[in-house]
């Protein structure tokens, strides 16, 4: 199975950047991952409701753009559903038992995601009800994946 990252937002920080760099470097072991982050639409700070709508239709349609018919969509949203990482290694192990070829892993801008992706979401997932930043977000996803496939070979590291 393959996995693909999609941040709309840009990773910027360094130390964002490192640890999400260890942790798919680490994830090679056990799948193909990769990383697409940048897709985000400039915003005006005094943007209003529909010019907010606009850009999240755009943002979504580039993420659509990278998901192929065969592949499964998982976005993550504050409103999505709370896992531990052994029910998250439960989904991982699902997923690569899927007749599917990819998994995409979705983590939103900063106005969050279009409706239309959400729709067309296989899955929504909730980090916590607390809001990070989304590099923060990427990094964490990038340690629970490897955490999920670690658990799911039985190989020390969860506890």
């Amino acid at each position: 199975m393959k996995y693909r990252i999609i941040s709309v937002g840009k990773i910027r920080e360094p130390f964002y950047q490192d640890g999400i760099k260890e942790y798919t470097k680490r994830l090679t072991s056990y799948t193909n991952i990769e990383l697409i982050d940048g897709l985000e639409e400039k915003t005006n700070p005094r943007a209003g409701e529909k010019e907010i709508e606009k850009i999240l239709q755009k943002e979504g349609e580039k993420i659509l753009s990278l998901v192929g018919k065969d592949e499964i969509l998982v976005i993550f949203d504050i409103a999505g559903k709370s896992l531990n990482s052994e029910r998250l290694a439960e989904y991982i192990n699902d997923w690569n038992m899927s007749a599917r070829n990819r998994v995409n892993l979705v983590i939103g801008g900063s106005h969050g995601l279009s409706a239309q992706v959400k729709k067309q979401a296989d899955q929504s997932i909730s980090f916590s009800s607390m809001t990070f930043p989304h590099q923060m977000a990427v990094l964490i996803l990038s340690e629970q994946l490897y955490r999920g496939f670690k658990i799911i070979k039985g190989e020390k590291y969860h506890k």
